[in-house]
């Protein structure tokens, strides 16, 4: 009995806590952007890529290496409108990594301090609040 009630304590406390994108049912669509206090924020408008595959939860995202997720047209959409949303990117949200998005991501780290490499780093996803 004790040893139930302290498996249900220790699985209560690992449950994710924070924002209803981070949730444990995922609800939501994982790469829709999020503001600093992690509201969700829906464009009026659609996109192609609002259409493509993509996984249920932001945490699938988290640890997916750059490489991956640049070949991936849902993440790079996400991308592509989060930074057209702060006005580094003006080209179409069309789910290709093209050389836009690189000066996009290049003027973007510039303007946040970072090393310029106009890649899709960890900095630069944190800076744009995508997983």
């Amino acid at each position: 009995m004790h040893r139930v009630f302290i498996f249900f304590l220790v699985l209560f406390c690992l449950l994710p806590v924070g924002s209803s994108a981070d949730s444990l049912f995922c609800f939501t669509d994982p790469l829709a952007p999020l503001d600093e206090d992690g509201l969700l924020h829906q464009s009026p408008a659609l996109n192609r890529t609002d259409f493509d595959r993509r996984y249920p939860c932001r945490f699938d995202y988290y640890f997916m290496p750059s490489n991956t997720l640049v070949s991936d047209p849902a993440y790079v959409g996400a991308l592509q409108t989060s930074l057209r949303r702060l006005g580094y990117y003006c080209g179409p949200i069309d789910g290709y990594f093209s050389n836009a998005v690189v000066g996009a991501i290049a003027r973007m780290q510039k303007n946040y301090s970072q090393r310029v490499t106009g890649t899709l780093t960890l900095p630069v996803r944190r800076a744009l609040h995508l997983p």
